[in-house]
């Protein structure tokens, strides 16, 4: 009996603190800016910060500040930065970034020494391995960002662009012409 009273008495505790929190975010809610919204979901959002922000929200916040270019993020390449023009209604000169498309690291097993410095630089946690022991790169949570391959001592970890499969093959949609 004693448990089901502190089942209840925890429960509406929640139930109480919920309901004011909800009621707390309605009237104390930030407002947040449209442009940065729409920025923020054309970003790829792996908050690897090649572009030089902590995050993608950061890096959103900038660009539609107009203190950073929409060529600013490097895994998202030219069509992010083509998305982002269109979203801030800037002109966007394609000549200036280079569409290399999505990358993936690997690792050259003959040159793998097992230091463990790829593990502790990447974002997202791509690489498995461990101290004196050979290294793998899960394809799965590679963003390509190269943080792994600038801190290798021995130049073993290649960026290399992603295999075409039948997977991940997707027919290219013809330019349509506008009149």
């Amino acid at each position: 009996m004693m448990m089901i009273v502190s089942v209840a008495a925890v429960a509406a505790l929640g139930l109480v603190l919920g309901w004011l929190l909800g009621l707390a975010s309605q009237w104390l809610g930030a407002t947040v800016d449209p442009v940065v919204e729409r920025i923020t979901e054309a970003l790829p959002g792996s908050q690897c910060g090649q572009c030089g922000y902590p995050g993608c929200a950061q890096a959103a916040a900038a660009v539609a500040a107009g203190s950073a270019p929409v060529t600013l993020c490097p895994p998202g390449g030219r069509a992010v930065a083509e998305k982002l023009a269109e979203i801030i209604g800037t002109a966007f000169d394609p000549g200036n970034v280079p569409d290399r498309g999505p990358l993936l690291a690997r690792v050259r097993t003959d040159y793998c020494i097992g230091c463990s410095r790829c593990i502790k630089s990447c974002p997202t946690d791509a690489i498995l391995g461990a101290t004196k022991q050979l290294h793998v790169v899960l394809g799965e949570a590679c963003i390509g960002c190269g943080a792994c391959a600038e801190v290798c001592p021995t130049g073993g970890i290649d960026l290399e662009g992603i295999p075409v499969t039948l997977r991940n093959w997707r027919w290219h949609k013809p330019g349509l012409g506008k009149a």
